[in-house]
């Protein structure tokens, strides 16, 4: 297995240079491999969504390299992040932000055309994604249509309509039941075994994250496990 995400001494501060300067991230270091699913837990405030964001290029460390599917990126421009992370790099939320207006299985085409892919191609990766999570028969409806549960397996879907092979993922079951968490946590486990994906997943459940190939804990700026 490759190393699809490497962190490496990352340094985030706040307040920077100002009394009271709070150090989230001090000398932080990670790799998660393609194929492996590691949990990230935290209390709430000690930084998991500060690295997933840099994690996920849309913040820049203080210090520290970031690399992802091998290539450096904390030096990149901004255009040149911005085309990393479209092509590489699938995001998830607690909150599924699915577009209301569209259907599920518009809602993940829309990104690949974004991204230079065929309309014909583009559903049929979209309807591959739906079928792979059990939600073939609910293409064409939209997402005030769907469950809780179903909602977020489509956004699931729609981060990996591009074929990323990294998977940020902040609270993915946190605002559902558990019964429904189950199923999300399902569907996702399903994607990165059959994509072969490198997926990290912050989140407070401690069932989900034993079940995941292992668990890193973030205390005072730095990863424990």
């Amino acid at each position: 297995m490759n190393d699809v995400l490497t962190l490496t001494g990352l340094v985030k501060i706040y307040k920077k240079g100002q009394p009271g300067e709070i150090r989230v991230l001090d000398g932080l270091d990670l790799n998660v491999r393609s194929g492996e699913a590691v949990a990230l837990v935290a209390p709430s405030g000690a930084g998991k969504s500060t690295l997933l964001h840099i994690a996920g290029l849309l913040d820049q460390p203080d210090a520290g390299e970031v690399a992802v599917s091998g290539r450096a990126a904390t030096g990149l421009d901004d255009r040149a992040r911005t085309g990393l992370r479209r092509q590489d790099i699938g995001f998830v939320y607690q909150f599924h932000h699915l577009l209301p207006e569209f259907t599920a299985l518009e809602n993940i085409v829309l990104p690949q055309l974004a991204n230079g892919v065929s309309d014909a191609a583009a559903r049929k990766r979209a309807i591959d994604l739906l079928e792979t999570v059990g939600l073939g028969p609910r293409a064409d409806h939209r997402p005030a249509a769907l469950s809780g549960g179903e909602q977020q397996r489509v956004a699931f879907c729609r981060a990996l309509a591009n074929g990323p092979g990294l998977l940020l993922a902040d609270e993915p079951t946190g605002n559902l039941d558990p019964d429904t968490s189950e199923q999300v946590f399902g569907a996702l486990m399903t994607l990165v075994r059959e994509a072969g994906l490198a997926a990290l997943v912050a989140t407070h459940n401690p069932e989900l994250a034993a079940r995941m190939d292992r668990t890193v804990r973030l205390s005072q700026g730095r990863l424990e496990g």
